[in-house]
């Protein structure tokens, strides 16, 4: 600690308040800056909820949460972890979007690093201002496309805060590895430009040429300030996201979790959805509503698990079909990317979602389109014309741009849906039967990969790697989780469903000669040692 009480105070890292002890008040010179009466963890976080409970608005919680992180880490991350469900949706989605959108005018202290594109040949400098040397993990992000909430620019900074505190929440990785970045690329937004508290350049956002030529530099710095770096890519306008993705994949230790953080979990709920109604996964259909950088990462590893599980490639792209505006993707259409012209099928174009739905025959509907509402009910009897026991997947977010609720899924459906969707919903009872609807979230993948990635020093992710995380998740899921409509694990438990995904990524990692550290005896001790735990010392 350091010399002097009060700094001491101060320091989120080192602050414990009222927690501190009779010695060490003496020993670091506090005796007098706290009351006399000493405390444990527990009666701080009974305070902690006291006082969050007199917040009416998720966003006054979320702004309250966040000065208890800048003022007391291990108070903040321990009364997180204590009630997940109560603590996650405040921390991030769907509070966190209200959040960005308002950042500017509801930040105390800046937090994270903040490198703007006319920084550009300062970029090392700026990274070695971080007081931390060895950093592992960062969220980066140009604010391009938070959410469903579009250009945010700088104001998306609560994006890469909001999701590191998800690794170390969720599952253990050491908060002091973790640094959120946000690129500074100018914003499109006009609110913004003429908001005289916006905190970014006041300029519209740049792209092309200009745009790339940043991103590497950007790459190339950080990569060498901090060799063991895994660097997550969030919020980034679609096309910038597949061709930044494509560019350093194979490069660099990095990922993109819009893209294959949210196909993971896609992907874990389908086969949830198999194990349990007998149906082999390879002969499902899954038909997307929105063709963007979302549902490409889905449609992506769906196909690799369909080959992971006996199809060829081709045949496995006969299983994914995607309606973008202009209608369904198929082969006589002039306006498709290159991305997605490998799920173009040869059929009659379309541009109604609800028929289309009864000619393809899917078994699974997955919404990234943003569009609230956009799964009505005609969508929702259509799905249950072709199915017994329909997947119905809005994991499209916040809340407001979700495609349909809980309650209009099972009340269509009369209770016949699988449902899961990318914000929390309630509970909903239909003819006396309680659905605890699932919540597509990629924070059972993402911070277990991340704590996986920590433990072994790999030098590289794969899709292989994510597959793997899925599989992980979907083992999880009880009978008893799935008669109540589950087919995600119980939130209430995301360290321990976090810990055994880290062990089963952290093999494959191993397998696949990725690791930067020798195989230990016992991984699942040597992953367990690794993980942070919130507790003063």
């Amino acid at each position: 600690m350091e010399d002097s009480g009060y700094s001491i105070l101060r320091n989120p890292g080192t602050n414990k308040g009222t927690a501190f002890t009779l010695e060490e008040r003496k020993k670091y010179g506090l005796e007098g800056l706290l009351p006399d009466q000493i405390e444990t963890m527990e009666t701080q976080i009974l305070r902690v909820n006291e006082q969050l409970d007199s917040f009416e608005t998720p966003i006054n919680k979320y702004i309250y949460l966040t000065a208890l992180l800048d003022t007391n880490e291990t108070l903040f991350f321990k009364t997180v972890i204590s009630n997940p469900a109560k603590f996650l949706p405040l921390v991030y989605t769907p509070t966190v979007g209200e959040a960005c959108q308002r950042l500017g005018h509801i930040t105390r202290r800046p937090r994270g690093l903040f490198i703007s594109i006319e920084q550009k040949d300062n970029i090392e400098t700026i990274l070695r201002n971080w007081p931390v040397k060895d950093v592992r993990f960062t969220v980066v992000s140009d604010g391009g496309r938070i959410l469903g909430l579009g250009d945010l620019g700088i104001c998306g900074m609560g994006i890469p805060i909001g999701k590191l505190v998800l690794y170390t929440s969720c599952a253990g990785v050491p908060p002091e590895y973790t640094l959120p970045i946000i690129l500074d690329v100018g914003t499109n937004n006009e609110t913004f430009l003429n908001d005289p508290l916006y905190p970014g350049l006041k300029r519209k956002r740049i792209g092309g040429q200009e745009f790339d030529e940043f991103i590497e530099t950007f790459v190339v710095a950080i990569n060498k300030v901090f060799p063991k770096i895994c660097i997550q890519w969030e919020d980034f306008a679609g096309k910038d996201a597949i061709r930044i993705l494509d560019r350093y994949h194979d490069k660099v230790c990095t990922f993109n979790d819009d893209m294959q953080g949210t196909a993971a979990i896609a992907t874990a709920g389908i086969i949830t959805a198999s194990r349990f109604s007998g149906t082999p996964f390879n002969t499902q259909k899954i038909l997307f509503l929105g063709a963007g950088a979302a549902a490409f990462g889905i449609a992506d590893m769906l196909v690799y698990k369909f080959q992971k599980d006996g199809l060829d490639r081709k045949e496995a792209l006969k299983h994914v079909w995607m309606f973008d505006v202009n209608g369904l993707l198929v082969k006589s259409r002039n306006d498709l990317a290159d991305y997605q012209k490998p799920f173009a099928h040869e059929s009659e174009p379309s541009d109604d979602f609800a028929k289309s739905i009864l000619k393809i025959k899917p078994t699974a509907i997955i919404g990234v389109s943003t569009v609230g509402g956009a799964f009505n009910q005609q969508v929702i009897e259509n799905m249950c014309a072709v199915n017994l026991r329909p997947l119905i997947f809005p994991y499209s977010n916040p809340t407001s741009h979700s495609e349909c609720t809980a309650e209009q899924a099972y009340t269509w459906s009369k209770g016949k849906a699988i449902f899961a969707s990318g914000s929390p919903f309630a509970p909903v009872t239909i003819e006396g039967q309680t659905f605890t609807s699932g919540q597509g979230n990629n924070v059972y993948i993402f911070p277990a990969i991340g704590l996986a990635i920590f433990a072994t020093e790999a030098n590289r992710v794969t899709n292989e790697i994510f597959v793997t995380a899925a599989e992980a998740v979907a083992e999880q899921v009880t009978e008893e989780n799935f008669a109540k409509g589950l087919i995600y694990p119980l939130i209430d438990n995301i360290q321990e469903v976090s810990y055994n995904v880290a062990v089963k990524v952290a093999e494959k990692i191993f397998e696949s000669g990725l690791a930067g550290i020798k195989k230990p005896t016992d991984i699942r001790t040597f992953i367990k040692n690794k993980m942070y735990e919130p507790k003063y010392r």
